[in-house]
């Protein structure tokens, strides 16, 4: 259903005057549906959806508009709260600029664009109410790979809000640290297919910088760095996948799955990074290198404003 549809029995919407590189309709996805063949998807950087939603009063499960790497410019028709988390970018209504992390006003007919961030990859446009767009199999999160949920925005589309339901927090802004823009580590445990490489891909892998290429998305970040050798030649049948795998095909440069990541995959998993550190996965830009550390057992999240659950 195109999004206009929905909007004309809004009464209040955000109609998209430029969409930026990549703006797609997120919430907390789709889990418990891969044995149906369904990704998860949903925000990239959960933490900063769900903190987007505490801010304006949504439910963490709210929907939002994940923004990658800025360019995205709305015009509000009704009067509205938002504001933007993740990768801080600057935020202008009508030419005003205001900061990421904190609440805006948006008064009716006004203009808010996000320019390119700081540091980090994703911001989080979330406004009060959330984004209602019709949902499929539980979800408004927009799917990449398999094409579910909303496209991706386009210039013309408009996004209906939703009504508020719960009282506002009444926090203005909130002081959380931003995404890095150096070098990134990683924390891995060891994959399945962990015994199909060499000891010196194993050791590569934990003392050797890999740079994200440009050839990298929601699906996944293909890395290039020093090749990660086989010691097993064979074909291997398709087997699932989840979030955080490092994929190895027969190039030896790994492949970071994200969050539109495939539910089966047919070449060896070496590793996969702790769930705790893909929200820090999902702002790494291309040019940035991640150093990857190997731990024995996966850490628990900290338990701190920004953690979210970022189970598969």
């Amino acid at each position: 259903m195109p999004l206009g549809r929905r909007a004309a029995r809004s009464t209040s919407w955000l109609e998209v005057v430029a969409p930026g590189p990549l703006t797609t309709v997120q919430d907390l996805g789709r889990p418990g549906l891969g044995a149906l063949g369904v990704g998860h998807s949903g925000a990239a950087d959960v933490p900063a959806l769900r903190l987007a939603n505490r801010l304006l009063g949504n439910p963490e499960s709210a929907a939002a508009l994940e923004v990658t790497f800025g360019g995205l410019e709305v015009v509000a028709h009704g009067c509205m709260t938002v504001t933007v988390t993740g990768a801080p970018c600057p935020v202008a209504v009508d030419g005003r600029e205001h900061g990421a992390y904190g609440v805006v006003r948006v008064p009716d007919g006004a203009s808010l664009r996000l320019g390119t961030p700081r540091s980090g990859l994703r911001s989080y446009l979330a406004v009060r109410g959330g984004i209602d767009v019709p949902e499929q199999l539980g979800s408004r999160a927009a799917d990449t790979l398999a094409a579910l949920g909303p496209a991706p925005l386009a210039p013309g589309d408009r996004l209906p809000v939703g009504t508020a339901t719960d009282a506002h927090p009444g926090v203005d802004v909130a002081p959380v640290p931003v995404p890095e823009d150096g070098d990134v580590t990683l924390r891995v445990v060891d994959g399945p297919r962990a015994d199909w490489f060499t000891p010196a891909a194993h050791t590569a892998l934990v003392s050797q910088p890999y740079e994200v290429t440009s050839d990298s998305n929601r699906v996944g970040m293909r890395l290039s760095g020093t090749v990660l050798e086989r010691m097993q030649d064979q074909e291997l049948p398709s087997e699932g996948m989840v979030c955080g795998a490092l994929q190895v095909p027969p190039s030896g440069q790994p492949t970071l799955f994200l969050a539109d990541h495939p539910v089966t995959g047919g070449y060896p998993v070496i590793a996969v990074v702790v769930p705790a550190d893909l929200p820090r996965a999902a702002q790494v830009r291309p040019g940035q290198r991640i150093t990857f550390r190997r731990v024995s057992t996966p850490p628990l999240p900290p338990a701190s404003p920004t953690t979210g659950d970022t189970d598969d």
